[in-house]
């Protein structure tokens, strides 16, 4: 039973975890403990032989079994010795499938597109991103745009082998199709890429003539986008597929379409609304008015009561930009609303006629606004004033003298 305590504990998994709970367990030690992390820590190199050992035994379903029915075989690395020739402790990380693990984990990927048998294993394609300009009308009411996408694409010779029509690329010898190398370095076995294929697991003998063997070709993609009505300055709009294409029959990426929306002259976006400045005349915010005012599909009448002040808002609802993806099956989508702020529309220069209907104005009206001013601001300092002799009274801790006349 120590022996089981041991390996499920060193992972810090239970007996009952799943093939991958026990993965994920080593994936987290083994970044934590690995060598190149920790360099010159003998005791994060005893640590990361331990994991390993653990996990070489617990992730095979087959010695899994004789472990758990104990006594294990397996304990102390005994026997690995015999399986391949660069080891940690006599333990190949290549020949136990872990080579391809720790490539992931610390960016040695050499063999990542190759099978162990030299095919290239799918892949998929690239995510690509491009932008376009838009005008505010097109944001609004959506539009349909032409979009050049360059990009790499198969190659239209070799069909994407990067060999010369009639001939196939080769398992490379030096790694047997694998991709990587296997280096001793002490008690370690270190995976590197294949010096002779790069790292592909497969060397071409007549590169095509089209390619140079790469299997890929520069190239421009064209395609029409549909941009959805509402959409803001800097949204991105996702073509599924439209991407680099994938390797091996890997599926395509998908292409992004960053948008940038030329600023109306007249309504501003404040998030899922628009909002319009409305002047109006000294004697319209007095008296009242009807006015009009824009909207996204002509115009409306607005009843401004009188008194209006600047800054004053009115709202229309529904009146706004659309809101994308809130349409349901044959349902138009949900829209926002049009904010109309009021300002005064006051003239830089008076005429004589309109300077004596000021002075009448201001005669009739007569009176100072700015006198509730003065009274709250005199109110307030005798409020202070009083506080504070409160507080002389009072004290504390201290006594009041007074004189005597």
């Amino acid at each position: 039973m120590a022996a089981h305590e041991d390996y499920y504990t060193t992972l810090g998994v239970s007996r009952n975890a799943s093939a991958e709970e026990i993965k994920k367990a080593y994936r987290k030690l083994a970044r934590k403990h690995h060598p190149d992390r920790n360099p010159g820590d003998k005791q994060a190199e005893a640590r990361f032989k331990e994991i390993s050992q653990a996990y070489d035994v617990l992730s095979d379903p087959e010695k899994r079994r004789q472990y758990d029915a104990g006594p294990s075989p397996f304990a102390a690395g005994a026997g690995r010795g015999a399986r391949g020739t660069g080891g940690f402790a006599g333990f190949d990380f290549d020949a136990s499938g872990m080579g391809d693990i720790l490539s992931n984990l610390f960016g040695g990927g050499a063999s990542r597109g190759r099978t162990t048998a030299g095919r290239q294993r799918a892949e998929r394609g690239r995510d690509l991103e491009t932008q376009i300009q838009i005008s505010f009308q097109q944001a609004m009411s959506g539009a349909q745009v032409s979009l050049s996408v360059p990009m790499q694409g198969t190659c239209p010779t070799c069909h994407g082998t990067g060999a010369k029509p009639g001939t196939a690329p080769k398992i490379c010898p030096r790694c047997e199709g694998r991709g990587v190398e296997s280096h001793g370095q002490g008690m370690f076995s270190i995976s590197q890429p294949c010096s002779l294929c790069g790292g592909s697991g497969t060397i071409i003998e007549q590169p095509c003539e089209t390619c140079k063997g790469a299997g890929v070709v520069k190239t421009v993609k064209h395609y029409r986008a549909n941009i959805p009505a509402g959409v803001k300055d800097g949204g991105k709009i996702r073509l599924p597929g439209k991407g680099e294409p994938g390797r091996g029959g890997g599926p395509p990426g998908d292409l992004y379409v960053l948008t940038h929306v030329t600023p109306s002259p007249i309504f501003k976006r404040k998030g899922d609304n628009l909002e319009v400045e409305v002047p109006l005349t000294i004697p319209e915010a007095l008296r009242g008015a009807q006015v009009q005012v824009p909207t996204l599909t002509g115009r409306k009448t607005l009843r401004v009561p009188a008194g209006t002040k600047p800054g004053t808002v009115q709202r229309l609802r529904g009146e706004g930009p659309p809101k994308p993806g809130t349409a349901k099956a044959g349902d138009k989508p949900q829209r926002g609303d049009i904010h109309y702020r009021f300002t005064i529309d006051v003239p830089k220069k008076l005429t004589k006629e309109q300077e004596q209907a000021v002075q009448a104005l201001s005669a009739a009206i007569n009176g100072d606004p700015r006198a509730a001013l003065f009274q709250d601001a005199h109110r307030s300092g005798e409020a202070a004033g009083t506080a504070t002799g409160r507080r002389g009274s009072t004290g504390h801790g201290g006594s009041t003298e007074r004189g005597s006349s």
